[in-house]
């Protein structure tokens, strides 16, 4: 349980403070993917197309930043264009969001730091692109997400298009594994890596109907098993990028962040961005198309889960 002093640290929107006292389930979503995974306009451009599916749905967007030393739980469009313009965000995560917070600064939170800030408001699920996870190399360089660790410890069910291709996803699925994390997929039985829809790896359960999602985890959280689940769904096939082809742009853009000394928060950044450029844009498209598809089953599930009955 949260404390009454923790929530103070939270300021709800208009529209997402009247869709709780409606009743109307939310759907969190990052901000990092406007500040630091997509260029300008179209991070802008899609954060709002992300929100407009979500309420197509009958469920609440709840987009969520650091402003003014303030959690925002939902944004107005004039802050989704600051973050997506500025160039000032830092990416917030766990360790991060202390700082931001005493500090009064602009902060667009991860998908570990939105999932803190999403379970501070009550809010259940949470739309992203791409889970973090082990980076390549990582026996040696330790690099490790915090998502990971997020996912083992704060209650919030993460919708997303597998993991970033960039990553180790045989590790990330065994860390996982390892803390308990069940890993969820709807539309195929393998777990999807991001810009193209399998990744080889098979999930732990198949689950298609959002019924079926929102029974599973509503079990889950009732036994008192705390911690997150992953929901992997794939990129539309006619989105999708080759296999073959992902996997040779990104050996390249990573043989490059390694000669250029790139690494830690800064290496996704500059992944997304050289495979961009190495897919002549092709990439953008995808990452736009995959984040819309999973807003859609994110706001399925969330009206699932708000009927799923708890208990026996």
């Amino acid at each position: 349980m949260h404390s009454d002093l923790s929530r103070s640290w939270l300021v709800h929107s208009a529209p997402v403070a009247a869709a709780q006292a409606a009743g109307r389930p939310l759907v969190a979503l990052e901000s990092t993917i406007i500040a630091h995974g997509m260029p300008y306009p179209q991070n802008v451009q899609t954060a709002r197309a992300v929100e407009a599916e979500i309420r197509a749905l009958g469920a609440e967007p709840a987009t969520i930043a650091v402003i003014g030393g303030r959690i925002r739980i939902g944004l107005a469009d004039d802050e989704l264009e600051l973050l997506g313009r500025s160039g000032q965000a830092a990416k917030v995560s766990r360790r991060d969001l202390p700082a931001l917070l005493a500090g009064g600064g602009l902060g667009a939170t991860t998908v570990a730091g939105t999932m803190i800030c999403a379970a501070l408001a009550g809010i259940e699920v949470f739309v992203t692109g791409g889970i973090g996870g082990v980076h390549r190399g990582a026996p040696e360089t330790f690099d490790i997400s915090a998502d990971l660790q997020e996912l083992a410890k704060t209650s919030v069910a993460v919708v997303c298009a597998g993991a970033k291709s960039v990553l180790d996803i045989a590790l990330t699925l065994e860390y996982l594994e390892t803390h308990g994390v069940p890993v969820l997929s709807c539309e195929q039985d393998n777990f999807a890596a991001f810009y193209t829809r399998d990744s080889g790896h098979r999930a732990d359960y198949r689950l298609d109907a959002p019924a079926d999602q929102a029974r599973f985890i509503r079990t889950k959280w009732d036994l008192g098993l705390a911690g997150g689940v992953v929901l992997s769904t794939p990129v539309p096939a006619a989105d999708a990028m080759a296999r073959e082809e992902i996997d040779g742009i990104t050996a390249q853009a990573l043989a490059e962040a390694k000669t250029q000394g790139i690494g830690g928060k800064a290496l996704t950044p500059f992944l997304l961005d050289r495979i961009k450029a190495l897919t002549g844009g092709r990439s953008l498209a995808t990452n736009i198309a995959l984040v819309r598809h999973n807003a859609q089953v994110g706001a399925r599930l969330a009206l699932a889960l708000a009927q799923a009955p708890r208990g026996a």
